[in-house]
């Protein structure tokens, strides 16, 4: 289950009031929380460009910088495009905004893989002083290949992440991007990538600032960990993050039978279905020099049908 952001651009996430609160819920000083706004999904007072000016209304939007777009009415059969032009109307109003995240919404709003998405790329070519910026929900995703010299942080979270989109981030020029997170997803829900899309970000020609890398919900996690094994990116990472995703004995045999990962402070391979006695090598091998290494199994549970074993990522509805 995916829960809503407690945090962005290091400041606690605050609920910005609905339109039924009338002001009786004081506010806090406009840059000291990431301001969440929001609608109800189903049968909403308000829209989303409604509620937003409500919000800029409120709040001082030239101190404002870190904004979670919550839950757009009906976001399981409409996309973001009136948020996204509301934002953009904005922007000159928006000029300390530095973190923004798109489709903050729990299962009980909207399953990840039922949010409708857009091309979200608009936002990082409006506000090219953001440094953090993320996006939940695959359907529809489109992330055009972009230039963008400020942002240190991309995350995308999908139960299915379109292999375009994939591709587009990987071919982006983000020169100062120090952690990037994509959630691959499952070709379930539209996780139709494979290894080859990756491969500029494992080459290590393209991100040269970057530290942090997670691919990871994938139900091809075993052929991402035999590629990265030989990856010149890994080399400059600080933490390397495989989890939630399908990884067994095979591809945790080839990533810890290539290069050296001891230069590493953090491995997370949580949410996987290895077997003991490939922990016990894990440990010894990583943990022994210094590296901090999560290798809880979590709920990755087996299913046995026709024959056949079924293993399935941590988020794919």
């Amino acid at each position: 289950m995916v829960a809503h952001l407690r945090e962005s651009y290091g400041l606690p996430v605050f609920d910005f009031p609905g339109p039924e609160d009338d002001g009786r819920t004081p506010l806090p000083e406009a840059d000291t929380v990431a301001w969440r706004v929001s609608c109800d999904t189903y049968d909403s007072e308000e829209s989303w460009p409604e509620a937003f000016a409500r919000f800029t209304a409120a709040v001082d939007p030239g101190r404002v910088r870190a904004l979670v777009v919550g839950a757009w009415p009906d976001a399981y059969d409409s996309g973001p495009e009136p948020v996204i032009t509301a934002l953009l109307d904005a922007r000159s109003g928006l000029t300390a905004l530095r973190a923004l995240f798109l489709g903050d919404m729990e299962s009980e709003e909207c399953e990840i893989s039922w949010i409708n998405q857009d091309d979200v790329t608009p936002l990082l070519d409006g506000f090219p002083e953001l440094e953090e910026f993320g996006v939940r929900g695959g359907t529809g995703l489109a992330f055009p290949a972009v230039t963008h010299g400020r942002l240190r942080s991309l995350t995308v979270q999908t139960g299915g992440m379109p292999a375009a989109a994939v591709r587009g981030v990987a071919e982006s020029d983000l020169p100062a991007l120090e952690h990037l997170d994509l959630w691959l997803g499952t070709d379930n829900y539209g996780g139709d990538c494979t290894v080859d899309d990756v491969a500029p970000i494992l080459d290590g020609s393209r991100l040269p600032s970057l530290r942090h890398l997670a691919l990871r919900n994938s139900d091809i996690q075993d052929g991402i960990a035999a590629a990265l094994a030989s990856a010149p990116v890994v080399a400059r990472l600080e933490v390397l993050d495989l989890s939630m995703g399908v990884l067994t004995d095979e591809g945790a045999t080839a990533l810890l039978g290539g290069q050296p990962l001891t230069h590493l402070k953090r491995l997370d391979l949580h949410h996987n279905y290895l077997g003991e006695p490939l922990r016990r090598r894990l440990r010894e091998t990583l943990e022994s020099a210094g590296v901090a290494l999560d290798l809880d199994p979590g709920h990755a549970d087996e299913d046995e049908w026709d024959g056949r074993v079924w293993r399935y990522v941590a988020v794919g509805e």
